[in-house]
């Protein structure tokens, strides 16, 4: 249940920085936001920090890794002009 309401979030916030909320329903949100997690995780431990900590942790490495994740799937398959 945690990792659902921290991926909601993290989701819903790298939706509104991505300025793709309009698009992203909430079980898009929940799903970029716990793959978020595991994106942001990974990015943490590259750059030498320690992933862990308590929920405001959680969601901020969850919104840079969503972010991430948002970026890359626009990139490879958002609109072409």
């Amino acid at each position: 249940m945690y990792s659902i309401i921290v991926g909601a979030l993290s989701g819903w916030i790298a939706s509104l920085i991505m300025k793709v909320d309009k698009q992203m329903g909430w079980i898009k949100n929940i799903l970029a936001g716990i793959i978020g997690g595991g994106i942001g995780k990974w990015i943490a431990k590259l750059a030498g920090f320690e992933a862990k900590g308590g929920m405001i942790n959680d969601i901020i490495v969850g919104v840079v890794g969503a972010v991430v994740l948002i970026w890359l799937v626009n990139m490879f398959f958002g609109r072409r002009r």
